[in-house]
């Protein structure tokens, strides 16, 4: 499917706000585990780890995207 350039910028942007916010989640994880209860540790890392899976899809998405920009 074809896009014009201001359905690629649009998308672009999208996907871009849409990684910023999964990094902001991955800072706020890290943070909430480096504080976390000796007793959550576990849990609080789980969920950083799950952040930063979601931080590389919207990245990798945000890749794809900008890919055709740059061919």
């Amino acid at each position: 499917m074809f896009m014009t350039r201001t359905q690629q910028s649009r998308a672009r942007v999208e996907a871009l706000e849409i990684w910023r916010a999964a990094a902001h989640v991955v800072s706020t994880r890290w943070d909430r585990f480096l504080h976390a209860e000796p007793e959550m540790r576990v849990f609080a890392f789980a969920s950083y780890v799950a952040a930063l899976d979601s931080e590389e899809a919207a990245a990798a998405d945000l890749a794809a995207i900008a890919r055709p920009a740059a061919a």
